[in-house]
């Protein structure tokens, strides 16, 4: 069975990637400039699809309006409210009958 090393592996400082080195030189560029350029382009999909969610609810409100158009409230007759108010007063109250509703099965008889 192989014996371990009494020494630990140590990384030797020129072993280190240039890509290492240069984001310890200038951090900012590696992780500053990428993450607002995360965040401007995120705003600007976000804004394309928010544009598109009220485009299509307002075609859904422009086909109601096409609806309209056909006709729809072509033979509505003019509202009073003069009128509304006459037609309800000479409606009696006394021409309706009280019906019993039927009961489940072993329930009380009130």
């Amino acid at each position: 069975m192989p014996t371990f090393q009494s020494k630990p592996f140590q990384q030797k400082p020129h072993q280190l990637s240039s890509f290492v080195q240069k984001a310890k030189k200038h951090p900012f560029a590696f992780f500053g400039l990428p993450f607002i350029a995360i965040i401007v382009g995120g705003s600007f999909g976000l804004a394309q699809m928010t544009q598109t969610r009220y485009d299509h609810r307002d075609l859904r409100h422009r086909k109601v309006a096409k609806e309209e158009a056909l006709g729809m409230d072509k033979n509505r007759r003019p509202l009073s409210i003069q009128e509304e108010y006459f037609r309800l007063q000479a409606k009696t109250e006394e021409d309706w009958d009280q019906v019993r509703v039927q009961r489940p099965p072993g329930s009380d008889e009130q």
